[in-house]
Protein backbone atom coordinates (compact mmCIF):
# COMPACT_ATOMS: atom_id res chain seq x y z
CA UNK A 1 0.00 0.00 0.00
CA UNK A 2 1.27 3.42 -0.81
CA UNK A 3 2.53 5.29 1.86
CA UNK A 4 0.59 8.97 3.01
CA UNK A 5 3.80 11.02 2.46
CA UNK A 6 4.08 9.27 -1.19
CA UNK A 7 0.32 10.94 -1.95
CA UNK A 8 0.41 13.78 -4.05
CA UNK A 9 -0.92 17.14 -1.99
CA UNK A 10 -4.05 16.90 -3.83
CA UNK A 11 -4.52 13.19 -2.90
CA UNK A 12 -3.81 14.07 0.53
CA UNK A 13 -6.86 16.66 0.80
CA UNK A 14 -8.76 14.61 -1.12
CA UNK A 15 -8.52 11.72 1.05
CA UNK A 16 -8.53 13.27 4.36
CA UNK A 17 -11.55 15.41 2.82
CA UNK A 18 -13.51 12.47 2.21
CA UNK A 19 -12.67 10.01 5.50
CA UNK A 20 -9.87 7.89 3.70
CA UNK A 21 -6.66 9.34 5.35
CA UNK A 22 -6.79 10.56 8.91
CA UNK A 23 -5.09 14.15 9.45
CA UNK A 24 -3.68 13.14 12.91
CA UNK A 25 -2.08 9.63 11.17
CA UNK A 26 -0.76 11.81 8.60
CA UNK A 27 0.57 14.55 10.98
CA UNK A 28 1.99 11.38 12.63
CA UNK A 29 3.82 10.18 9.11
CA UNK A 30 4.88 13.16 8.50
CA UNK A 31 7.36 14.03 11.35
CA UNK A 32 8.16 10.07 11.29
CA UNK A 33 9.29 10.62 7.51
CA UNK A 34 11.61 13.62 8.55
CA UNK A 35 13.09 12.03 11.63
CA UNK A 36 14.07 9.40 8.65
CA UNK A 37 14.86 11.01 5.42
CA UNK A 38 15.97 14.34 6.89
CA UNK A 39 19.63 13.41 8.16
CA UNK A 40 20.19 13.23 4.73
CA UNK A 41 19.27 15.84 3.44
CA UNK A 42 18.72 18.59 6.24
CA UNK A 43 15.70 20.10 4.64
CA UNK A 44 13.82 20.57 7.53
CA UNK A 45 16.21 21.35 10.74
CA UNK A 46 13.57 22.65 12.82
CA UNK A 47 10.41 21.08 13.81
CA UNK A 48 7.37 21.99 15.26
CA UNK A 49 5.49 18.81 16.55
CA UNK A 50 3.61 20.13 19.57
CA UNK A 51 2.78 23.47 17.59
CA UNK A 52 1.67 21.43 14.88
CA UNK A 53 -0.87 18.77 16.65
CA UNK A 54 -1.72 22.08 17.91
CA UNK A 55 -2.79 23.94 14.52
CA UNK A 56 -4.64 21.00 13.54
CA UNK A 57 -6.60 20.75 16.45
CA UNK A 58 -8.26 24.00 15.40
CA UNK A 59 -7.74 24.33 11.61
CA UNK A 60 -10.93 25.01 9.75
CA UNK A 61 -11.93 22.90 7.13
CA UNK A 62 -10.28 24.48 3.87
CA UNK A 63 -9.11 23.07 1.12
CA UNK A 64 -5.79 22.14 2.50
CA UNK A 65 -7.12 20.98 5.83
CA UNK A 66 -4.82 18.66 7.99
CA UNK A 67 -2.25 18.88 5.11
CA UNK A 68 0.97 19.43 6.46
CA UNK A 69 3.91 21.39 4.57
CA UNK A 70 6.95 23.70 5.60
CA UNK A 71 7.92 26.72 5.46
CA UNK A 72 11.10 29.10 4.63
CA UNK A 73 12.67 30.43 6.94
CA UNK A 74 11.96 34.04 6.09
CA UNK A 75 8.34 33.90 7.19
CA UNK A 76 7.29 34.69 10.83
CA UNK A 77 4.93 32.04 12.63
CA UNK A 78 3.25 32.87 16.06
CA UNK A 79 5.79 31.19 18.34
CA UNK A 80 8.55 31.38 16.00
CA UNK A 81 10.63 34.40 14.55
CA UNK A 82 12.61 34.35 10.95
CA UNK A 83 16.25 33.93 11.20
CA UNK A 84 17.02 33.46 7.53
CA UNK A 85 19.10 30.43 8.45
CA UNK A 86 21.31 33.14 10.46
CA UNK A 87 21.80 32.37 14.23
CA UNK A 88 19.46 35.26 15.34
CA UNK A 89 15.99 36.41 14.90
CA UNK A 90 15.41 38.48 12.15
CA UNK A 91 11.65 39.80 12.51
CA UNK A 92 9.12 39.53 15.98
CA UNK A 93 7.60 36.16 16.32
CA UNK A 94 4.18 36.77 14.46
CA UNK A 95 1.31 35.71 12.12
CA UNK A 96 2.85 36.80 8.82
CA UNK A 97 0.91 37.63 6.29
CA UNK A 98 1.42 33.57 4.56
CA UNK A 99 0.59 32.32 7.44
CA UNK A 100 -2.44 33.39 7.83
CA UNK A 101 -2.96 32.64 4.16
CA UNK A 102 -2.07 28.94 4.67
CA UNK A 103 -3.55 28.32 8.37
CA UNK A 104 -7.18 29.45 7.28
CA UNK A 105 -6.61 26.90 4.55
CA UNK A 106 -6.47 24.46 6.97
CA UNK A 107 -2.76 23.75 6.44
CA UNK A 108 -0.48 22.11 9.27
CA UNK A 109 3.18 24.03 9.58
CA UNK A 110 5.24 20.93 10.85
CA UNK A 111 8.37 22.84 10.81
CA UNK A 112 11.21 25.10 8.99
CA UNK A 113 12.56 24.95 5.61
CA UNK A 114 16.39 25.16 5.78
CA UNK A 115 17.43 27.99 2.74
CA UNK A 116 20.71 29.97 1.75
CA UNK A 117 21.84 31.91 4.53
CA UNK A 118 19.95 35.49 4.22
CA UNK A 119 18.16 34.09 1.04
CA UNK A 120 21.71 35.25 -0.97
CA UNK A 121 22.61 33.07 -2.41
CA UNK A 122 21.65 30.07 -5.62
CA UNK A 123 23.23 26.78 -4.22
CA UNK A 124 21.85 26.26 -0.64
CA UNK A 125 25.62 25.54 0.49
CA UNK A 126 25.57 28.65 2.65
CA UNK A 127 22.97 28.44 6.31
CA UNK A 128 23.48 28.52 9.87
CA UNK A 129 22.00 24.84 10.19
CA UNK A 130 24.65 22.90 7.10
CA UNK A 131 24.06 22.80 3.54
CA UNK A 132 21.03 21.32 1.82
CA UNK A 133 21.94 18.03 -0.05
CA UNK A 134 20.19 17.02 -3.36
CA UNK A 135 17.77 14.62 -3.02
CA UNK A 136 18.93 13.45 -6.59
CA UNK A 137 22.46 12.84 -5.48
CA UNK A 138 23.56 13.63 -2.04
CA UNK A 139 26.83 15.65 -2.96
CA UNK A 140 25.17 17.87 -5.13
CA UNK A 141 23.39 21.36 -4.46
CA UNK A 142 19.37 21.45 -3.44
CA UNK A 143 19.16 25.03 -4.78
CA UNK A 144 19.06 28.53 -3.14
CA UNK A 145 17.66 30.26 -1.68
CA UNK A 146 14.36 28.11 -0.95
CA UNK A 147 16.59 25.08 -1.45
CA UNK A 148 15.55 22.91 2.15
CA UNK A 149 11.64 23.47 0.46
CA UNK A 150 12.92 22.30 -2.96
CA UNK A 151 14.69 19.18 -1.29
CA UNK A 152 11.81 18.24 1.34
CA UNK A 153 9.02 18.33 -1.60
CA UNK A 154 11.22 16.09 -3.76
CA UNK A 155 12.21 13.58 -0.76
CA UNK A 156 8.61 13.42 -0.24
CA UNK A 157 8.80 14.26 3.56
CA UNK A 158 6.19 16.70 2.79
CA UNK A 159 3.49 17.39 -0.24
CA UNK A 160 4.52 21.18 -0.38
CA UNK A 161 6.48 23.91 1.01
CA UNK A 162 6.33 27.49 0.64
CA UNK A 163 9.72 29.70 -0.74
CA UNK A 164 10.63 32.77 -1.48
CA UNK A 165 11.94 34.41 -4.78
CA UNK A 166 14.38 37.16 -4.98
CA UNK A 167 16.26 36.62 -7.77
CA UNK A 168 15.19 32.60 -8.82
CA UNK A 169 14.98 31.44 -4.85
CA UNK A 170 11.91 29.37 -6.41
CA UNK A 171 12.72 28.71 -9.43
CA UNK A 172 16.18 27.47 -9.14
CA UNK A 173 15.96 24.97 -6.63
CA UNK A 174 12.86 23.43 -8.25
CA UNK A 175 14.84 22.79 -11.33
CA UNK A 176 17.54 21.35 -9.46
CA UNK A 177 15.28 18.94 -7.40
CA UNK A 178 12.43 18.43 -10.23
CA UNK A 179 9.83 18.93 -8.77
CA UNK A 180 7.36 22.66 -9.34
CA UNK A 181 7.84 25.86 -8.19
CA UNK A 182 6.07 28.94 -9.00
CA UNK A 183 6.93 32.98 -7.92
CA UNK A 184 3.66 34.63 -7.95
CA UNK A 185 3.43 38.20 -8.81
CA UNK A 186 5.27 40.50 -6.89
CA UNK A 187 3.08 42.57 -4.07
CA UNK A 188 -0.17 39.72 -4.73
CA UNK A 189 -0.56 38.92 -0.52
CA UNK A 190 0.10 40.38 2.51
CA UNK A 191 4.24 40.90 3.35
CA UNK A 192 4.16 41.81 7.21
CA UNK A 193 6.22 38.88 8.74
CA UNK A 194 8.19 38.30 5.74
CA UNK A 195 12.04 38.90 5.53
CA UNK A 196 11.35 40.07 2.03
CA UNK A 197 9.71 43.28 2.68
CA UNK A 198 12.07 45.89 2.38
CA UNK A 199 13.02 44.88 -1.21
CA UNK A 200 11.00 45.74 -4.24
CA UNK A 201 12.29 42.01 -6.11
CA UNK A 202 11.00 39.35 -3.51
CA UNK A 203 7.79 37.44 -3.71
CA UNK A 204 6.72 34.19 -2.14
CA UNK A 205 6.83 30.95 -3.92
CA UNK A 206 5.26 27.39 -4.00
CA UNK A 207 6.60 23.86 -4.20
CA UNK A 208 5.16 21.08 -4.99
CA UNK A 209 5.64 17.92 -7.27
CA UNK A 210 3.26 18.59 -10.17
CA UNK A 211 1.34 21.12 -11.37
CA UNK A 212 -1.99 20.69 -9.64
CA UNK A 213 -0.18 20.54 -6.49
CA UNK A 214 1.18 23.92 -6.97
CA UNK A 215 -2.40 25.48 -8.10
CA UNK A 216 -3.95 23.89 -4.87
CA UNK A 217 -1.28 25.60 -2.93
CA UNK A 218 -0.63 29.03 -4.76
CA UNK A 219 -4.66 29.54 -4.48
CA UNK A 220 -4.27 29.14 -0.68
CA UNK A 221 -1.57 31.45 -0.42
CA UNK A 222 -2.98 33.96 -3.20
CA UNK A 223 -6.76 33.89 -1.79
CA UNK A 224 -8.30 33.87 -5.31
CA UNK A 225 -9.67 30.45 -7.62
CA UNK A 226 -7.04 29.83 -10.15
CA UNK A 227 -9.08 28.07 -12.89
CA UNK A 228 -7.81 25.40 -14.91
CA UNK A 229 -7.94 25.93 -18.35
CA UNK A 230 -7.46 23.17 -21.27
CA UNK A 231 -4.83 25.02 -23.24
CA UNK A 232 -5.48 24.06 -27.26
CA UNK A 233 -2.77 26.70 -28.54
CA UNK A 234 -0.10 28.68 -26.40
CA UNK A 235 1.98 31.35 -28.17
CA UNK A 236 5.25 30.87 -26.22
CA UNK A 237 7.99 33.58 -26.96
CA UNK A 238 11.77 32.87 -26.47
CA UNK A 239 14.84 34.79 -25.94
CA UNK A 240 17.92 33.29 -26.88
CA UNK A 241 20.51 34.90 -26.56
CA UNK A 242 21.69 33.97 -23.85
CA UNK A 243 18.99 32.29 -22.08
CA UNK A 244 19.28 29.58 -24.57
CA UNK A 245 22.31 29.62 -26.24
CA UNK A 246 24.75 30.10 -23.37
CA UNK A 247 23.26 26.69 -21.57
CA UNK A 248 24.58 23.04 -21.50
CA UNK A 249 23.73 21.79 -24.44
CA UNK A 250 22.27 18.54 -22.85
CA UNK A 251 19.82 20.86 -21.51
CA UNK A 252 19.34 22.94 -24.48
CA UNK A 253 18.23 19.68 -25.85
CA UNK A 254 15.87 19.08 -23.29
CA UNK A 255 14.53 22.19 -23.50
CA UNK A 256 13.88 22.17 -27.15
CA UNK A 257 12.23 18.67 -26.67
CA UNK A 258 9.64 19.90 -24.31
CA UNK A 259 8.68 22.43 -26.99
CA UNK A 260 8.38 19.85 -29.28
CA UNK A 261 6.40 17.71 -27.24
CA UNK A 262 3.51 19.89 -26.20
CA UNK A 263 3.01 21.01 -30.03
CA UNK A 264 3.61 25.22 -28.79
CA UNK A 265 3.49 27.72 -31.15
CA UNK A 266 7.23 29.05 -30.70
CA UNK A 267 8.03 32.81 -31.46
CA UNK A 268 11.32 34.45 -30.89
CA UNK A 269 10.93 37.71 -29.37
CA UNK A 270 13.02 40.66 -28.25
CA UNK A 271 12.67 42.40 -24.94
CA UNK A 272 13.69 45.90 -25.12
CA UNK A 273 17.08 46.98 -22.90
CA UNK A 274 17.45 43.20 -21.61
CA UNK A 275 21.13 43.95 -21.88
CA UNK A 276 21.16 46.27 -18.67
CA UNK A 277 18.76 44.06 -17.03
CA UNK A 278 20.99 42.23 -15.04
CA UNK A 279 22.85 45.78 -14.25
CA UNK A 280 19.23 46.82 -12.90
CA UNK A 281 18.46 43.85 -11.20
CA UNK A 282 21.87 43.95 -8.87
CA UNK A 283 21.81 47.96 -8.40
CA UNK A 284 18.64 47.41 -6.94
CA UNK A 285 18.88 43.90 -5.05
CA UNK A 286 22.45 45.75 -3.12
CA UNK A 287 20.85 48.33 -2.46
CA UNK A 288 17.69 47.31 -0.54
CA UNK A 289 19.59 44.35 1.45
CA UNK A 290 22.26 46.54 2.27
CA UNK A 291 19.68 49.82 3.88
CA UNK A 292 18.50 47.76 6.88
CA UNK A 293 20.73 47.11 9.89
CA UNK A 294 21.61 43.38 10.37
CA UNK A 295 21.50 42.55 14.18
CA UNK A 296 23.80 39.21 12.67
CA UNK A 297 26.31 40.51 10.56
CA UNK A 298 29.40 39.59 12.99
CA UNK A 299 28.60 35.75 12.12
CA UNK A 300 27.76 36.00 8.64
CA UNK A 301 29.77 34.27 5.67
CA UNK A 302 32.44 36.52 4.29
CA UNK A 303 30.00 36.28 0.87
CA UNK A 304 27.24 37.67 2.92
CA UNK A 305 28.82 40.41 4.41
CA UNK A 306 30.63 41.35 1.44
CA UNK A 307 27.44 41.63 -0.61
CA UNK A 308 25.74 43.41 2.79
CA UNK A 309 28.79 45.93 2.19
CA UNK A 310 28.34 46.44 -1.01
CA UNK A 311 25.48 47.59 -0.90
CA UNK A 312 26.08 49.92 1.83
CA UNK A 313 28.21 51.63 -0.74
CA UNK A 314 26.67 51.53 -3.65
CA UNK A 315 26.56 55.34 -4.61
CA UNK A 316 22.76 56.91 -4.78
CA UNK A 317 23.22 58.13 -8.59
CA UNK A 318 23.30 53.75 -9.37
CA UNK A 319 19.54 53.25 -8.19
CA UNK A 320 17.23 56.16 -10.40
CA UNK A 321 19.48 54.71 -13.51
CA UNK A 322 18.44 51.53 -12.68
CA UNK A 323 14.61 52.24 -11.77
CA UNK A 324 15.01 53.69 -15.19
CA UNK A 325 16.30 50.84 -17.05
CA UNK A 326 13.90 48.58 -14.83
CA UNK A 327 10.53 50.86 -16.69
CA UNK A 328 11.77 50.60 -19.84
CA UNK A 329 12.14 46.81 -19.20
CA UNK A 330 8.72 46.31 -17.76
CA UNK A 331 7.21 48.89 -20.55
CA UNK A 332 8.89 46.46 -22.92
CA UNK A 333 7.70 43.43 -21.58
CA UNK A 334 4.00 44.63 -21.04
CA UNK A 335 4.19 44.85 -24.97
CA UNK A 336 5.83 41.31 -25.95
CA UNK A 337 2.94 39.84 -23.91
CA UNK A 338 0.47 41.46 -26.51
CA UNK A 339 1.72 38.71 -29.08
CA UNK A 340 2.57 35.73 -26.53
CA UNK A 341 1.07 34.20 -24.06
CA UNK A 342 4.14 33.51 -21.89
CA UNK A 343 8.05 33.29 -22.29
CA UNK A 344 10.25 30.21 -22.15
CA UNK A 345 14.17 29.29 -21.49
CA UNK A 346 15.69 27.00 -19.24
CA UNK A 347 15.21 27.74 -15.50
CA UNK A 348 18.98 27.45 -15.07
CA UNK A 349 21.71 27.31 -17.51
CA UNK A 350 23.23 23.69 -16.08
CA UNK A 351 21.56 20.82 -13.75
CA UNK A 352 22.69 21.06 -10.18
CA UNK A 353 26.46 21.40 -9.70
CA UNK A 354 28.34 19.68 -6.56
CA UNK A 355 28.00 21.04 -3.39
CA UNK A 356 32.17 21.58 -3.33
CA UNK A 357 32.35 24.26 -6.36
CA UNK A 358 31.08 27.79 -6.96
CA UNK A 359 31.81 27.67 -10.90
CA UNK A 360 30.42 26.52 -14.14
CA UNK A 361 31.79 26.03 -17.41
CA UNK A 362 29.27 27.47 -19.81
CA UNK A 363 29.54 28.04 -24.04
CA UNK A 364 30.63 31.74 -23.05
CA UNK A 365 33.62 30.82 -20.63
CA UNK A 366 33.75 30.13 -16.29
CA UNK A 367 30.94 31.69 -14.52
CA UNK A 368 29.97 31.53 -10.78
CA UNK A 369 26.81 29.83 -10.21
CA UNK A 370 25.04 32.25 -8.45
CA UNK A 371 25.91 34.90 -11.70
CA UNK A 372 24.50 32.35 -14.24
CA UNK A 373 21.04 31.37 -12.47
CA UNK A 374 20.49 34.82 -11.56
CA UNK A 375 20.65 35.91 -14.93
CA UNK A 376 18.28 33.69 -16.20
CA UNK A 377 15.76 34.01 -13.20
CA UNK A 378 16.28 38.05 -12.75
CA UNK A 379 13.84 39.55 -15.43
CA UNK A 380 10.90 37.73 -13.36
CA UNK A 381 12.29 39.71 -10.25
CA UNK A 382 12.92 43.27 -12.16
CA UNK A 383 9.75 43.20 -13.32
CA UNK A 384 7.25 41.91 -10.69
CA UNK A 385 5.80 38.98 -12.89
CA UNK A 386 5.15 34.97 -12.33
CA UNK A 387 7.29 32.46 -13.09
CA UNK A 388 7.32 28.69 -12.95
CA UNK A 389 9.87 26.28 -13.29
CA UNK A 390 8.72 22.60 -14.33
CA UNK A 391 11.20 19.14 -14.44
CA UNK A 392 11.30 18.05 -18.18
CA UNK A 393 14.09 15.83 -17.88
CA UNK A 394 17.46 14.34 -16.61
CA UNK A 395 21.06 15.37 -17.41
CA UNK A 396 23.22 12.66 -18.65
CA UNK A 397 24.68 13.08 -14.70
CA UNK A 398 21.53 12.20 -13.92
CA UNK A 399 20.22 15.24 -12.24
CA UNK A 400 16.83 16.78 -13.70
CA UNK A 401 16.56 19.65 -16.01
CA UNK A 402 13.61 23.03 -15.21
CA UNK A 403 11.99 24.65 -17.87
CA UNK A 404 11.07 27.92 -16.90
CA UNK A 405 7.75 30.03 -17.84
CA UNK A 406 7.18 33.62 -17.50
CA UNK A 407 3.69 35.00 -17.57
CA UNK A 408 1.59 38.60 -17.17
CA UNK A 409 1.47 40.15 -13.89
CA UNK A 410 -1.23 38.55 -12.00
CA UNK A 411 -2.01 35.56 -14.53
CA UNK A 412 -0.24 32.36 -12.17
CA UNK A 413 -3.36 30.59 -13.64
CA UNK A 414 -1.47 30.36 -17.44
CA UNK A 415 1.60 29.57 -15.65
CA UNK A 416 -0.14 26.32 -14.10
CA UNK A 417 -2.38 25.33 -17.29
CA UNK A 418 1.26 25.54 -19.56
CA UNK A 419 2.65 23.33 -17.03
CA UNK A 420 -0.21 21.13 -16.59
CA UNK A 421 -0.63 20.92 -20.94
CA UNK A 422 3.02 19.90 -20.56
CA UNK A 423 2.47 17.28 -17.98
CA UNK A 424 -0.43 15.82 -20.20
CA UNK A 425 1.78 15.80 -23.24
CA UNK A 426 4.61 13.63 -21.87
CA UNK A 427 2.17 11.53 -19.88
CA UNK A 428 3.05 13.10 -16.71
CA UNK A 429 6.07 11.11 -16.60
CA UNK A 430 8.15 13.57 -15.16
CA UNK A 431 5.30 14.56 -12.62
CA UNK A 432 6.11 11.47 -11.27
CA UNK A 433 9.07 11.40 -10.28
CA UNK A 434 10.52 10.43 -6.62
CA UNK A 435 14.56 10.58 -6.15
CA UNK A 436 16.36 7.46 -6.74
CA UNK A 437 17.86 8.16 -3.03
CA UNK A 438 14.94 8.16 -1.95
CA UNK A 439 12.64 5.59 -4.35
CA UNK A 440 11.35 2.66 -2.40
Amino acid sequence: MMHAQDLTLTQQAAAIKSGELDANELLTQTLERIAQRDPLINSTPVIFEQRSREMLASAPRGTLYGVPLTIKDMYSLPWRAPRSATSGELLPASASGAYRRLRDAGAIIVGVANQHEMGMGTTGAQSVYGAQHNPWNLEYCAGGSSGGSAAAVSAHLVAGSIGSDSGGSTRIPAAYCGVVGMKVTFGSLPYDGYFGITTSLSAPGVLARNSADARLLAEALLERTLTARSLETLRVGIVRDPYVNDCDPHVVSAFEAALTATGWQTIDIEVDHLELAGASFLSRLVSEIGRPPNPVFDQLSVASKALLLAGSLMPATYVPRGERVRAGVRDSLARVFQSVDVIAWPTTPTPAPPLSTTWLNLPSGPATVDMANVRQAALANLTGVPGISIPIGLHPTGLPIGLQLLAPWNDEGILLDAADGFERATSREFARWTAPEFAD
